[in-house]
Parts: C-alpha cells; sequence; structure tokens
C-alpha cells in the first residue's frame, strides 16, 4: 500500500500483519481523490483538499487522512478504536512526517469524543455490512465534526444498503469491485 498522490507520493504505508483490517485499495482510493480534486465539490473547480481540516473515521492503518495530508490537507483528524490499527497508523503518520499535522483519537466512530473544530472532509470506512456508515454519520454530526457543507466520502459493500441520515444528502456513488464509494454533504 503506498501513497498514490502529492508531496507523499510513492511513500509505503504499513498494515499490521495478519490483522482484520481491510485499507481502501490503491486504485479505490486514488479515484476517491481524483473525484474530491476534479470533480463538482470544490469553489470553481478548486480542489476541495487545500487547506482543509480532515477526518479519517475508522482510519485503520490512515491511507485516506495521509493521502489528504500529501494532496494539500491543512491537518488530518484520525479515529480507530483498535490497539493494533492504532500503532499501524502512528507508524505511517511518522513514516510521512505528517504526525505534526495530525490528532490521533483512540476512540469509536459510533461513540466519538466531541470535535475540536470540524472538518469540511471526511472519509468513513467501517466494516462491510453492519449498517454502520448512517449511524456513524448521525453520531459524529451530532458531536460537531462536520462543518455545513462538509462532503463525506463512505466505503461500503458493494451490494450493501445504505440510507443518509437526516442531515445528509447523496451526491454521488460509484463501485469499485467489491466496495462501493458513497459521496453525501452534510446539509
Amino acid at each position: 500500500m503506498r501513497v498514490v498522490a502529492g508531496s507523499h507520493r510513492g511513500k509505503v504505508l504499513t498494515a499490521p500483519p495478519g490483522h482484520a483490517l481491510r485499507p481502501t485499495a490503491d486504485r479505490v482510493r486514488e479515484s476517491v481523490f481524483n473525484i474530491l480534486a476534479h470533480g463538482k465539490f470544490g469553489e470553481g473547480g478548486a480542489s476541495i483538499l487545500q487547506g482543509a481540516r480532515v477526518l479519517d473515521a475508522f482510519a485503520g492503518t490512515g491511507a485516506m487522512g495521509i493521502e489528504a495530508l500529501s494532496r494539500g490537507a491543512l491537518h488530518a483528524s484520525f479515529i480507530e478504536s483498535d490497539r493494533t490499527a492504532l500503532d499501524a497508523l502512528r507508524a505511517n503518520l511518522r513514516a510521512v512526517r505528517e504526525a505534526a499535522n495530525a490528532t490521533v483519537l483512540g476512540a469509536d466512530a459510533l461513540s466519538p469524543p466531541r470535535a475540536a473544530e470540524p472538518v469540511t472532509v471526511a472519509f468513513l470506512d467501517p466494516p462491510y455490512r453492519e449498517g454502520l456508515g448512517p449511524k456513524a454519520l448521525a453520531a459524529l454530526a451530532a458531536a460537531g465534526w462536520f462543518a455545513p457543507g462538509a462532503i463525506v466520502t463512505v466505503e461500503v459493500a458493494a451490494r450493501e444498503e445504505f440510507a443518509a441520515p437526516t442531515g445528509f444528502e447523496i451526491l454521488d456513488e460509484r463501485r469499485y469491485g467489491a466496495a462501493r464509494i458513497v459521496i453525501v454533504r452534510a446539509t
């Protein structure tokens, strides 16, 4: 697993061996970031990542948040509850020298701590087929994590049902093999 683009392009990210993590594939991560950078979400065609504060929830190795930092995000917050994944995440941040631009929270995205500051871009990658995406969106919103108009990508299984909770509208959906990316906006 590597950082796809930006200032850390090509840097190798580690994942715990034999651990039950399911990192977002490089190809899917590249597609998501291309959509965010060149899609209809930024003002006047500008990338929504430049200078953004981002959240990577169910962060695992932190690949999504690190990719955002590599592409110009100002700060990334990571929420992950698994200790082994947290160790890998912290090691990855050190490897790309971004620890100073990151906040790592050992917490559950379904009952998150209050946000220090809302984010404008977020990535959620909950375990597949458990219906956790909408629940996490609602919990994170209640804890003040999303600025008005924040763009959130939620990775779910390709055939998993997803209904945006109150306060969110679905903007786009893309399928990549066994994964589906749902892009929502906080209203």
